[in-house]
């Protein structure tokens, strides 16, 4: 309890110095400092369109996304192994390893077609379909 006290009233000490001691920089610098106007004809929004995928660069970020899991050996690991026989990986695993591409390639996978997801081939095949990959 003491150490915790004592350790806060240092931190709470440390803190006042840093930020007294930068205070009149902060106040000069913004003082001086013009206020934008933010008016509507100032706000422009850029519109672009996802990168496009060829079925190299699925294959390459399914195996990095696969080779990243701290469970797959990536000595067994290749395009048609299965995720429980080969890579001994189970149902939590499997999970993880959907939620992990759902994350890379930005969009959600239905808990009926992730079921049907036993290899990476599996889900290269998904993306490909899901994301119009042509060559």
């Amino acid at each position: 309890m003491l150490r915790s006290l004592t350790s806060r009233a240092v931190t709470v000490t440390f803190r006042a110095a840093a930020i007294s001691h930068l205070r009149p920089c902060v106040l000069a610098s913004t003082s001086l400092a013009p206020v934008p106007n933010p008016s509507a004809s100032h706000q422009i929004r850029h519109y672009s369109a996802k990168p496009p995928l060829t079925f190299r660069t699925v294959e390459d970020r399914i195996m990095l996304v696969l080779g990243c899991y701290d469970k797959v050996d990536r000595a067994k690991l290749s395009m048609d192994a299965d995720f429980v026989k080969d890579l001994g990986l189970d149902s939590l695993d499997h999970v993880e390893l959907i939620m992990a591409m759902e994350d890379e390639f930005g969009f959600e996978i239905p808990d009926g077609d992730a079921d049907e997801m036993k290899t990476p081939r599996h889900i290269f095949k998904y993306v490909c379909d899901r994301e119009d990959v042509f060559a």
